[in-house]
């Protein structure tokens, strides 16, 4: 293994997804597009999903006893649901077209949030049909580009669950989404011995980001917390259809 610039490119999308693990909000999502610099989008998300899976044991760890059971009991199955779709749909779905969906939904939400002061509304409790379609979303946005936090934090962000309930939660229902794309992945893009042993060189980067992750999120204050979960969403959704644009041009 040479430290080389794709392999920095690589350490730096594993420490990412790691600290999206450890409870900061969407920076996970900025890996893929980081590592699009150095090889295709495809194979940029073939590459991460065994650092996903491994990030997502030590947050699960991390946040053991800090989630929302209610919205877990919702979302998880939604999530697999999403995934099947995703699965199913594989070659009929172009990656510019989820990308600028997902885009414009956070644009719109954060938009939304901030136009109507919809900070200082009354914290809405899980539900039942709005879960199931956002969580369904979630786990196909996943599964087509590792994309799955806006329409997960569309859902989750006007319930206001304290900062560690609501990182916990998202840990655990992309833990379950992550694993849910295994045998997908290997099916419709199997895993070589090479790539699988390049991911295990970055397996460090994901765990100290990880631990990174928890740190900061644990320190942050609540409404520090919410604002930056509100500006990663705008950003990465911006993100997202500038690359939708950019495809098409």
């Amino acid at each position: 293994m040479t430290f080389d610039a794709l392999f920095l490119l690589a350490g730096l999308a594993a420490f990412l997804v790691g600290s999206s693990k450890g409870g900061l909000p969407a920076v996970g999502m900025l890996a893929v597009p980081i590592l699009s610099m150095a090889m295709s989008p495809v194979q940029a998300a073939v590459l991460l999903l065994p650092i996903f899976v491994i990030s997502d044991v030590a947050g699960v760890w991390l946040y053991r006893r800090e989630f929302s059971a209610p919205n877990l009991k919702i979302l998880i199955p939604a999530g697999i649901l999403g995934v099947g779709v995703g699965w199913a749909t594989a070659s009929m779905v172009s990656d510019r077209a989820i990308m600028l969906m997902i885009g414009l939904v956070g644009v719109g939400f954060c938009l939304n949030l901030w136009l109507r002061n919809q900070n200082a509304a009354i914290a809405q409790p899980p539900h039942l049909a709005k879960g199931w379609f956002w969580g369904t979303l979630a786990g196909f946005t996943s599964f087509i580009s590792h994309a799955g936090a806006p329409p997960y934090q569309v859902y989750m962000l006007p319930q206001k669950l304290p900062k560690a309930a609501f990182a916990g939660t998202s840990t655990i229902v992309f833990a379950v989404i992550n694993a849910a794309k295994i045998i997908p992945y290997q099916n419709l893009r199997p895993y070589s011995t090479a790539s699988l042993h390049y991911a295990a060189w970055l397996v460090p980067f994901a765990l100290v980001g990880a631990l990174a992750g928890a740190y900061l999120t644990r320190r942050l204050a609540d409404q520090w917390f919410y604002r930056i979960v509100q500006v990663s969403l705008f950003v990465v959704s911006v993100k997202l259809i500038a690359d939708a644009v950019w495809m098409a041009a």
